[in-house]
């Protein structure tokens, strides 16, 4: 195996492990809107994948993605909305298309119904966060746009 799949392969481990936590917070919050709070399972889902999101993007971040770092805050934030305009995206259309079928159409229960969705939905997000959201080359254009900028202004205007 080459040195690039390897660390593809270690990135997919890493990328699965934030992910399972991030399933333990989707399916307990889930669970706290379903059950605690009586909320309608569809808008519970929702919410419940958003906090995941959120969750999994700090961690990929900082621990998947950690070689392709970012310069700024606002370079973090800009990473955090293209993330939640990918896989974010993903996630909930998918998760709630697959729960409207799995729960609403075949009768599962919802929590194991949420953990085939969200099984559904992985590929995908994975793709697209290695591709899209922490891509190397966008990173660079960054770093390159920044540094252009500290020549004409002040540090302060980068942060």
């Amino acid at each position: 195996m080459s040195g690039s799949w390897r660390k593809t392969g270690r990135r997919w481990l890493k990328f699965n492990l934030v992910g399972a936590f991030g399933i333990a917070v989707q399916l307990g919050i889930l669970a706290l809107l379903r059950v605690g709070f009586g909320m309608d399972y569809m808008l519970a889902t929702a919410l419940a994948v958003e906090a995941a999101v959120v969750h999994n993007f700090v961690w990929h971040e900082r621990f998947t993605w950690a070689d392709r770092g970012t310069l700024t805050l606002a370079q973090s934030v800009g990473r955090l909305v293209r993330f939640n305009l990918t896989t974010g995206a993903v996630s909930i259309l998918g998760n709630l298309a697959f729960m409207r079928l799995l729960v609403g159409a075949a009768g599962l229960p919802f929590l194991p119904a949420n953990m085939l969705s969200i099984a559904g939905c992985s590929v995908a997000n994975f793709l697209l966060s290695d591709r899209v959201v922490f891509r190397p080359a966008l990173l660079q254009l960054e770093k390159s746009c920044c540094l252009r900028q500290l020549d004409r202004d002040p540090p302060m205007s980068c942060n």
